[in-house]
């Protein structure tokens, strides 16, 4: 229903249409003393929603992990997390999504996405340094699915190379689950000095209030509201809610806020990302324990005549709430006249803590801010779970049951161009990897994303990972797998696992049968976390990710997108998924498993979706991790890949294209040949090593509780299994590398 709609019903109905409850709108009521407003239910109305106030996940999220020896901000103190990294520097990182947005408006919703997690490192102090993203695609066959992939990765990629911070990784994903509901999620880290951070907080009775940035128009106006229902055929009403970006304004939004920073004139400040002013302002209070009076006419906006609700919801993007020391305005002023950015005082701190909102002299909405805000007195809800049918039926599921294909080429070349599987250079091409030569993992490609710290011997090593299939399969085991497959990438690439964010994308929280999956996941989560050693820094959740099909509601596979931070101590350490060199030998660190299950191969070539999550064992994992950190230290290997999506073989390709290389392998009499080929067994990377270099390579071994076998060696270009010729290097490249854009294309 449009906002217009809204304005014509009465205040109970405009609450249901706002997405709050009887039992909430009763409680504004209790809170208020009286019938709300239409612009006091604005308020209510997006800061209780989902997307503000976590109602139904906070009880869980609670549970997590948030404590560690780099910790420098816990979850939800701030904007983002904040972890110490050595040599007097702070990574400030979170990854969000934008999901619900990018669905309706794939190009904006996508831009904006990457607009606002950026801001929510800088309105802290940091500067951005890198990006990265995991996408989530329905059948690449369809046409929507085509506009959504192309609209998205132009949006990411127009918006971040004009802001000039460089994407140096991430992931797409496609599965039928996702044909109405894409994920979008967008992940940012940044670098700030030690004890430099500003907060997000008010204090100082009679200190002004800024808004800077861009002016405020009417996009995005119960935006937050809008992500937290269901999207429907009557989802394109509410394309008014998306918001409109633009990375040259943000450019000089960071220059101007990080000189601010530099002063001492700031008391706090906070990005206006969901809910707009409403949320800045409520928020800021509620973490100083002050008040507000903000007069609504003084803000700049984009067009005339701007209702008063109209401008607390808007969401227009580039903007920040700034608090200021009373006697230091003319600072904030002159800075933002440099850089040619809108700065009007709107406000004053106030004692108490109710937020008061004037237009033209009329009070017109006076809420208390504790009460909007998450940790406060914002509902908070225990929602019941249901174990599904599947998950007991998807156990039985036998290897036994699947017969192995004749011809295991043509199974290779199937799963090397499948899109899951081949590159994704159609839509990294469009990024810019290169703006702020930070980035190390262009020429040397690593299993996560490698950012220098210039001026130190130090690099930051950062990846994004989830496979929704396996969480969807066990949601707890999947979970678990994702965590251990970050902190893998991290180790691969010579870095050592320090924190992580997270973006839990799930359905409907009342559906139960989602909703156990939530807490799976959750489960899942800390014990992986916990074994690792890192805590969760924040994230954001994103319910309502489904779609009505016949009637009825199909969520997407749970998909808790894990971004996890790691140091390089030593830049010598940087290790490269490449091949050197002919005649290197090649090893298997770790165990193969006769296991198909939820493998690509399972799923895309066989079919055959219902299968349980394979085996996974934390303690062998972590093992296995440590033993390739000693590997690396002791300097005997030539490079390091983790075995993951299409199984042993992509693995041993992608290490070979780099130079043109290929490998001969021999494998295990006891796995099934498809299996050790093309199962996705955890806890498994494939290392070469020089000639030369075997007797120290086994050395290393001598205190190691992890198996590992002589899998063969690299070679001039063929590939060889078993004796078996499955072609030239070359020609599985070729597959690799086009059969993504052939098909976005046909």
């Amino acid at each position: 229903m449009s906002l217009q709609a809204i304005l014509t019903l009465s205040t109970v109905e405009q609450a249901q249409e706002m997405g709050l409850r009887p039992e909430e709108f009763d409680r504004i009521t209790e809170i208020l003393g009286r019938t709300p407003n239409f612009c006091e239910l604005s308020i209510f109305g997006v800061m209780w929603s989902e997307h503000c106030s976590y109602k139904n996940s906070i009880v869980w999220l609670k549970k997590l992990p948030k404590e560690g020896p780099h910790m420098l901000v816990e979850a939800g103190e701030e904007n983002a997390g904040l972890v110490d990294i050595g040599d007097g520097l702070a990574c400030c990182f979170k990854i969000e999504s934008h999901n619900h947005p990018s669905a309706l408006e794939p190009y904006q919703g996508a831009a904006t996405g990457v607009g606002g997690i950026n801001r929510d490192i800088f309105t802290m102090g940091a500067r951005p340094v890198a990006q990265l993203n995991s996408l989530r695609f329905g059948n690449i066959e369809l046409d929507r699915t085509k506009w959504l992939v192309k609209g998205v990765t132009k949006g990411i990629g127009d918006y971040g190379n004009a802001f000039g911070i460089p994407i140096v990784g991430g992931e797409v994903f496609f599965d039928d689950c996702y044909n109405t509901n894409p994920l979008v999620n967008a992940f940012s880290a940044g670098i700030m000095k030690t004890g430099d951070m500003i907060s997000a907080t008010s204090s100082g009775v009679g200190n002004p209030v800024f808004i800077v940035g861009s002016r405020t128009g009417k996009d995005g106006i119960h935006g937050a509201s809008f992500a937290s229902k269901d999207i429907s055929e009557d989802s394109i009403e509410d394309l008014p809610a998306v918001q409109v970006g633009d990375p040259f304004q943000e450019k000089l939004l960071l220059e101007a806020t990080l000189e601010l920073a530099k002063t001492d004139a700031v008391v706090g400040m906070q990005d206006m990302g969901a809910a707009g002013i409403t949320c800045s302002s409520n928020e800021m209070s509620a973490a100083g324990k002050h008040g507000m009076d903000l007069w609504l006419d003084k803000v700049p906006t984009r067009q005339e005549h701007m209702k008063d609700w109209e401008i607390l919801l808007s969401e227009s993007q580039e903007r920040m709430l700034v608090v200021v020391h009373k006697g230091k305005e003319d600072i904030v002023n002159a800075i933002f006249d440099k850089w040619d950015l809108s700065c009007e005082e709107i406000g004053i701190v106030t004692e108490g803590e109710r937020v008061r909102y004037f237009m033209h002299g009329e009070l017109v909405a006076n809420v208390p801010c504790d009460d909007l805000v998450l940790g406060g007195g914002a509902p908070v809800y225990h929602r019941e779970w249901s174990e599904p049918a599947y998950y007991q039926e998807w156990k039985k599921f036998n290897i036994d049951s699947i017969q192995q294909p004749k011809d295991l080429v043509e199974v290779a070349k199937y799963l090397t161009g499948h899109e899951n599987i081949a590159s994704k250079r159609w839509v990294y091409e469009q990024y810019d990897s290169m703006v702020g030569t930070v980035n190390l993992s262009t020429n040397y490609p690593t299993d996560a994303g490698i950012v220098n710290l210039k001026g130190t011997k130090k690099a930051l090593a950062m990846t994004v990972d989830c496979n929704a299939r396996m969480v969807n399969a066990d949601p707890e085991e999947g979970c678990a797998m994702a965590v251990a497959e970050a902190a893998r990438n991290i180790v691969c690439s010579g870095g050592i696992p320090s924190a992580i964010t997270n973006c839990l994308n799930f359905g409907n929280p009342y559906n139960p049968e989602v909703f156990w999956q939530f807490v799976g996941a959750i489960k899942g989560m800390s014990k992986a976390c916990e074994k690792f050693k890192t805590p969760v820094t924040g994230g954001n959740v994103s319910f309502y990710n489904q779609s009505a099909v016949e009637g009825t509601e199909v969520p997407v596979f749970p998909t808790p997108t894990i971004g996890m931070l790691g140091v390089v101590e030593d830049k010598k350490h940087i290790t490269s998924l490449a091949f050197k060199g002919k005649s290197d030998l090649i090893y298997l660190i770790g165990q193969s498993e006769n296991d198909i299950s939820s493998s690509e191969y399972l799923a895309s070539y066989h079919s055959v979706k219902e299968s349980s999550a394979p085996k996974f064992d934390l303690d062998v994992e972590y093992d296995m991790q440590q033993t390739i950190i000693q590997l690396i230290r002791a300097g005997v290997i030539e490079s390091a890949h983790d075995v993951a999506d299409g199984g042993l073989f992509i693995t041993l390709l992608e290490s070979s294209f780099t130079n043109n290389l290929g490998f001969e392998i021999v494998s295990s009499s006891a796995v099934r040949e498809d299996a050790f080929l093309f199962g996705e067994a955890p806890s498994r990377v494939v290392v070469s090593v020089t000639e030369t270099g075997e007797d120290a390579f086994l050395d290393s071994f001598k205190t190691s509780k992890t198996p590992f076998m002589l899998l063969g060696h690299v070679t001039q270009g063929r590939v060889v299994v078993d004796d078996i010729d499955f072609g030239n290097i070359k020609e599985y490249k070729t597959i690799y590398n086009n059969s993504l854009a052939e098909k976005l294309m046909k």
